[in-house]
């Protein structure tokens, strides 16, 4: 059997450096008032005795624990399945990463979920929340207001906090749905269909929106509702051919269901690009890239949307640790721009 080492203390480190205790205490706190040349001797003092500070004891004094939580409101088997979210994590995992700060993964499968999330954050587990792929029937914001932690959302929000702006980060929808659909007009293809995504989701109403944008006029039966996963696109893509058998385009609301809608018309003899051009939305690359044909689609930089969303709380929770007036210069929510990538299937 081997002993383990005793845990260095704050007040080994003081001795090593020649200070006082409060000086450490100040020192690894973060906190101010330290004349650099001490504040050095203490960090290399902590560095030479392997000092790790204790973070119950830390956050007593500094009511921080390092930690956020990111709140997915999908079941597991989505999450793990649908490389979006992967993205997202990764943008977030490496901003937080960089001010050494924690993630806690916390998963909603059914309303008891709801309410163990809930509870979890008013217990005061955590700095801060991140919150996305919201339904607009979630009972999560109203959990999370009245558990008081800051939060950053992911997507427009559906509902309206009663205080103003909710501090969200998205991408514009909006206009990328409009500018795939607008392609395929410009490469002469009328009978156009729409897979959608979840419409209890914004992102899925928004890029419906785009889509009637650029055609008014559509008939409603080129309109089926999917659940942006594989499945769903395939399942869509069988209804759009039997509804409309002179289908020759269609734009799917994102990656995922456009895989689903191009195996069907594989499996019906159909051509793409020539009997029917495809475009989809996210550039998911392991997806986009790797589709038969390689798939046309509307990008968003997720990851990069997922450190946005870890900046601005960030720098939210910074503000309120420095006492700053929240009004004052206060983080804004971002909605980032979408480009059109062109490749072989439209």
């Amino acid at each position: 059997m081997t002993e383990t080492a005793p845990r260095p203390t704050l007040e080994a480190v003081a001795a090593r450096a020649g200070v006082s205790r409060a000086t450490v205490s100040r020192v690894v706190n973060g906190a101010q008032g330290v004349r650099a040349p001490l504040a050095e001797r203490v960090r290399r003092a902590v560095e030479e005795l392997g000092y790790v500070p204790n973070q119950a004891a830390r956050s007593l004094v500094t009511r921080r624990h390092d930690a956020v939580a990111v709140v997915v409101a999908e079941p597991e088997t989505r999450v793990f399945a649908d490389p979006f979210f992967a993205l997202q994590l990764r943008g977030i995992s490496k901003e937080l990463t960089a001010h050494d700060c924690q993630l806690v993964l916390l998963l909603t499968e059914g309303r008891d979920d709801h309410v163990r999330v809930g509870r979890y954050l008013a217990g005061g587990h955590v700095d801060g929340a991140l919150v996305f792929s919201l339904h607009l029937d979630d009972p999560l914001p109203g959990l999370i207001r009245s558990a008081g932690v800051p939060t950053v959302f992911g997507g427009r929000p559906g509902w309206s906090d009663g205080t103003g702006d909710v501090l969200h980060v998205d991408c514009d929808n909006r206009g990328g749905a409009r500018a795939a659909v607008r392609h395929l007009l410009a490469l002469g293809r009328r009978r156009i269909g729409h897979i959608t995504g979840p419409l209890d989701q914004t992102s899925a109403v928004d890029r419906l929106d785009g889509f009637r944008d650029a055609l008014p006029g559509a008939d409603p039966g080129l309109v089926v509702e999917g659940d942006f996963t594989p499945a769903g696109g395939e399942r869509a893509m069988r209804a759009l051919l039997d509804r409309c058998p002179g289908l020759d385009a269609v734009f799917a609301a994102n990656d995922l269901s456009a895989s689903g809608a191009l195996r069907v018309l594989r499996e019906r003899g159909l051509r793409v690009p020539e009997d029917v051009a495809v475009v989809g939305f996210d550039d998911m690359l392991p997806v986009a890239e790797q589709t038969h044909p390689p798939l046309t689609t509307v990008r968003q930089d997720i990851e990069h949307m997922g450190r946005l969303m870890a900046r601005l709380l960030l720098r939210r929770l910074a503000r309120e640790q420095a006492g700053q007036d929240p009004q004052d210069a206060a983080p804004r929510s971002v909605v980032l721009p979408t480009t059109l990538v062109r490749r072989a299937s439209a």
